[in-house]
């Protein structure tokens, strides 16, 4: 049996994953390829969001391991193929860093926050135009982005061209319209699929109203998920005091527990 690397040591990392698809390795890895991979490299970056956000450094240490193992199982099966290496995915992103950071790296000079923001943005588009030509400024947005995310990029996207709304009043004009059109498809009982898309319509249009905001919709969204559980742990709470759960309560009762919590500021 061939003993574990040293820890410490991508070089060792590398020679781990290349051992785990080699001729003598685990079965279940080298029966894997990009698409089965690729949702397990989506839920380790979730992962790693979930352990910045519990502000858990031992598991944040352990889910950014977890995220590049995935950097390295992807490299091995790109070798594998004649494509890319591990080596040339680091070569990448350190010459697009310092391609990115001119201000850092070059002669451009100090940039504020604000002002590297809009440069990092400037200077994305300037490398989208010398790719591969692209029938549309929206092509390269991921299709496999949570739906929500990608809503917001697509509309930042159509704005940085001016497709856009000057200003927050008429985003609310149409969130109202939007919201108008879902009522009157549910009155008159219109199919699924048209009352799915109205309700599309309704999300669509609330991303771009974050954005107008100030605010990125996921981030709000999330905030809003860990609300509604911080509310709803309490009706839980406060119903076992009275010898009950959710399950043989009232409506009323779990109403009047969550406007408790409302009011004690959970």
């Amino acid at each position: 049996m061939t003993a574990p690397p040293a820890p410490g040591r991508i070089s060792d990392l590398l020679a781990l994953m290349a051992r785990l698809r080699g001729p003598d390795g685990c079965a279940w890895d080298r029966a894997q390829d990009f698409s089965t991979i690729a949702p397990y490299t989506v839920e380790e970056a979730y992962e790693v969001a979930d352990a910045i956000e519990q502000g858990d450094m031992t598991a944040l240490r352990d889910e950014l391991g977890d995220l590049l193992f995935q950097v390295v199982f992807h490299a091995q099966m790109a070798a594998e193929a004649g494509a890319f290496t591990f080596a040339d995915v680091v070569e990448a992103i350190e010459a697009k860093m310092v391609r990115r950071h001119p201000h850092v790296f070059g002669d451009a000079g100090p940039r504020s926050a604000d002002e590297q923001t809009a440069d990092w943005e400037r200077l994305k588009a300037t490398e989208r135009t010398k790719k591969a030509p692209q029938d549309s400024v929206l092509a390269d947005i991921p299709r496999t982005l949570p739906a929500l995310p990608r809503a917001a990029k697509l509309q930042k996207r159509a704005a940085s061209v001016g497709f856009d709304w000057p200003g927050v009043e008429p985003v609310f004009g149409k969130l109202d319209e939007e919201i108008g059109e879902l009522r009157e498809a549910i009155r008159d009982g219109a199919a699924p699929a048209e009352v799915e898309g109205e309700l599309g319509d309704v999300l669509f249009v609330a991303a771009n109203l974050a954005l107008k905001l100030g605010h990125d919709p996921e981030k709000a969204l999330a905030a809003t998920n860990a609300k509604f559980i911080r509310r709803f742990k309490k009706v839980e709470k406060l119903l076992r005091k009275e010898g009950k759960t959710p399950q043989n309560s009232t409506l009323e009762d779990m109403d009047r527990h969550w406007d408790a919590a409302k009011a004690a500021g959970l």
